[in-house]
This record gives structure tokens, sequence and C-alpha cells, in this order.
């Protein structure tokens, strides 16, 4: 990897969640920073279980490590000689997959009949009952590859305008440098664009898993 006085930009990268850890004390609050993430992860939990039930509530811990964990792998995969993992569709779906497949087994398991409803609205006339069988069946199995897919995109389409644009200013730095300071602005304002589109997919993620459990309590 790229380095700077001989040492890989990749190991400082590595050590900055390091310094987001609240230091070992024997108070619950630390400092100000330890506030703020206690804040931060008591909205995040109010905000995704708000439209569930109190039998949904038990699923708060896992969904908002999720947040949490895809918040910090996106926004770290921002900084310069890094990598992001949730780029690669094998990530995001071996996410999704199986906390979609945790959701539709408790439906299952807890109200069966009302699970299998959903694969058949109602009044709908006698002649349409196997294509819309067939058709709703087949947007439920691909509601994991929607997740993962989706969330791949967003930040691989993000990372690529950044490579080109950055390429483009670097390029233009010493033939046209009036045209190397408005691409350099425009990459300002994607940069700025990319930080949200990582705290908005994160949360767009973990968001479409609990409106699929909430289907299903």
């Amino acid at each position: 990897s790229p380095s700077l006085l001989g040492i890989p930009l990749v190991l400082i990268s590595m050590t900055f969640p390091a310094l987001l850890l609240p230091s070992q004390d024997n108070r619950w609050v630390t400092s100000r920073l330890s506030t703020l993430q206690l804040w931060a992860v008591n909205q995040i939990t109010k905000q995704l279980m708000m439209p569930l039930d109190k039998k949904g509530h038990k699923w708060a811990l896992i969904l908002t490590s999720l947040m949490v964990f895809l918040l910090l792998i996106n926004l770290l995969g921002l900084l310069p000689y890094t990598f992001t993992p949730t780029t690669q569709l094998s990530m995001s779906l071996a996410l999704a997959f199986p906390l979609w497949l945790a959701t539709l087994l408790t439906g299952l398991r807890n109200q069966p009949s009302t699970t299998l409803g959903h694969l058949l609205p109602e009044g709908t006339p006698t002649l349409l009952i196997p294509a819309l069988i067939l058709i709703e069946t087949t947007s439920l199995l691909i509601r994991p590859i929607a997740l993962g897919v989706r969330l791949t995109a967003n930040l691989t389409a993000g990372h690529l305008l950044i490579q080109l644009i950055s390429t483009a200013t670097i390029s233009l730095m010493t033939t046209m440098p009036v045209v190397s300071l408005l691409t350099f602005l425009i990459l300002f304002l994607l940069t700025i664009l990319e930080v949200a589109v990582a705290m908005i997919q994160a949360y767009v993620f973990v968001l479409l898993l609990s409106l699929y459990l909430q289907e299903n309590i």
C-alpha cells in the first residue's frame, strides 16, 4: 500500500476506529465523546424500534449493532488508502440474506397463516391467483438481493465518481489550473455527498430489515 515516511497509510486508517473507543474507567460516562456515542446509539435505536411492536424490541441489539457496524465501515471507507468491504456484493449479501431469512422464519413460526397470506392479496379474482402467488413469491425472494445490491451499488458508484473526478483534477492541474480548481470544488462537494450517502445507506439497510420484521411479528 502507498506509504508516507516508510509507514503504510492503511495502518493509520486501521488505528482510527480505536480512537473512538472510550477508555476503561469505573464510571459509565467517562467523557464528552462517550456521552455523544451513547446519545447517538440511543437515537438510532429509538428510530429503528419506532415502527416495531413490543415483540420486535428484542431485535434492538442486533439491529443497532448492525447499523453502527455499517456506518463505521462506510465512513472509514472514505478515508484515503482504505478499502470498503460493503462495496463487495458478497459481503452485502452475507449480511442481508441471513437476517432477511431470520425475519421470514420468525413469521412462519409465530403466525404462518398471516405470513403466507401476504402472498395473495384479499379479493383477488380466481383467474389471477396462480400468477399473483408467483409474482408475490418472487418479490419476497428478491428482497435480500435488493438489500445487498442497493448498498453495494450506491457506495461503488460514489467511490468511482470520486476516483474519476480526482484523477481529472490532478491531470488538469498543470495544463488548465482554472478548470482543475472547478473540478476540485466538485470533488469537495461530492465527498460531502458521499459522507451523507454512507450514513443514509446504512440506515436504509437496517430500516428495511426492521420493516420486514414488522410484517412477520
